[in-house]
């Protein structure tokens, strides 16, 4: 089911700066606003480009290009997002420029959300992808929407663990933290290479 393909590419999203993001915002004073504001930034910026790839990929084919020429196009983004992460597989903290997490405001964190999730390269491949291979399927629309709505959970999944557990997450949180920061680009690697392999067995 080519949904449930494109929701697994919602955890190469999150791997990296943009989850390490997520958790930090839950550990701040008032982490229910600027977790949801972050959540917000992420939405917006993930739609949009998900969205554009898919008009910019319905035209194309309406122009003529074939389902393989697309694949081949979303092979190389998916190629180059698995490329991208293992050259920066020890860059997972968040940039410097986009100030300290202590002091997040709601607009800081939904810029956050929006950057993080719509401007940082491998993120922009990943996300054109679906929507180009949405199109290369002839899948609507609608198929983007389960990716984007499993990204947004998996971001909000931190503060969503605070909320039902309280302090024992929080305690929890330093130690997933460190993990995810040592070990989230495996996991992006693995789920990268199973889509290649299904986008390479489809050409």
């Amino acid at each position: 089911m080519n949904v449930a393909k494109l929701v697994s590419l919602a955890f190469v999203m999150v791997a990296g700066p943009q989850i390490l993001t997520a958790i930090f915002l839950a550990t701040t004073p008032k982490w229910r606003r600027d977790s949801a504001s972050f959540v917000g930034g992420a939405a917006l910026s993930i739609t949009t480009v998900a969205s554009l790839a898919f008009v910019l990929g319905t035209g194309a084919s309406h122009q003529g290009a074939s389902n393989n020429t697309l694949d081949i196009v979303i092979l190389v983004l998916l190629l180059s997002a698995a490329v991208h992460k293992f050259l920066t597989r020890k860059q997972s903290e968040p940039p410097q420029w986009m100030g300290k997490l202590e002091s997040a405001t709601p607009g800081r964190a939904f810029k956050l959300g929006f950057l993080l999730l719509g401007v940082f390269p491998s993120d922009i491949l990943t996300a054109v992808a679906v929507g180009g291979y949405a199109v290369s399927h002839h899948d609507s629309w609608w198929a983007i929407v389960p990716f984007v709505l499993m990204t947004l959970l998996l971001l909000a999944l931190p503060a969503l663990l605070l909320m039902v557990f309280g302090a024992k997450a929080q305690a929890l949180m330093p130690k997933a933290r460190d993990w995810m920061s040592a070990n989230s680009w495996v996991i992006s690697e693995i789920v990268l290479g199973m889509f290649i392999a299904l986008t390479i067995s489809s050409l």
